[in-house]
């Protein structure tokens, strides 16, 4: 399965664990198990975080772009190189148990696309393996 995120900005979290649920339910194929999600993209990552306080995301952002800024004498051509090491420091995949269909995360957990390098039109694999 493949989710598909447009994202509106040069860097944001987008909170796809409605849109991942949606899938699981859809399929109703593996009531438990893991669910694996990889973003086969080089400036884009996937992670879990809060999603109850919006400011988090934020917050997460801010040290991000504090660690690694935008003008920093990279050599890449592209002019990206800070989207490229985000990508890396976060990662591109995630593992998450799966009951009744649904993502197991804690009360304010949520599953995120962060956007390193946008806006774009992004994807995010999904594969759910029975357990």
């Amino acid at each position: 399965m493949i989710l598909t995120v447009k994202t509106r900005v040069k860097t944001e979290f987008v909170d796809i664990t409605s849109e991942v649920n949606r899938l699981l339910a859809s399929t109703g194929s593996v009531v438990d198990g893991l669910c694996f999600l990889y973003v086969p993209h080089t400036t884009a990552a996937v992670t879990i975080n809060e999603s109850a306080d919006p400011s988090v995301r934020k917050d997460i952002l801010k040290v991000l772009n504090d660690i690694v800024p935008w003008e920093a004498g990279y050599r890449h051509l592209e002019g990206n190189s800070p989207a490229h090491i985000k990508s890396t420091l976060v990662g591109a995949s995630e593992w998450i148990a799966v009951e009744n269909n649904r993502l197991v995360l804690g009360t304010w957990q949520g599953l995120f696309f962060c956007e390193f390098d946008g806006p774009r039109n992004r994807k995010v694999h999904v594969r759910v393996v029975p357990g």
